[in-house]
């Protein structure tokens, strides 16, 4: 199933992802930092939801709140209320 976040307090604008199954099958980030929403991007393919959602939860970008994974988390965990 395809979806589309719209972060808050970061500088990428959306998250489309895919969930098949609880794993993550595609992410890509509009905007945000190239290298780090691409890396990001990358290592949580293929991987579990909630696997997903514990790693990435909380991580801070600078003095902000929040981050491109942080709120790939929130994504994650909103979609699981959608399957």
């Amino acid at each position: 199933m395809q979806f589309e976040y719209t972060p808050h307090g970061v500088c990428s604008r959306k998250i489309y992802f895919e969930i098949e199954d609880n794993t993550i099958t595609s992410i890509q980030f509009e905007g945000g930092c190239s290298g780090n929403t691409q890396g990001v991007a990358a290592l949580a393919v293929d991987m579990d939801v909630d696997e997903a959602i514990s790693r990435l939860s909380g991580i801070r970008c600078g003095g902000r709140s929040t981050s491109c994974p942080d709120q790939l988390a929130k994504a994650l965990a909103k979609a699981k209320e959608q399957l």
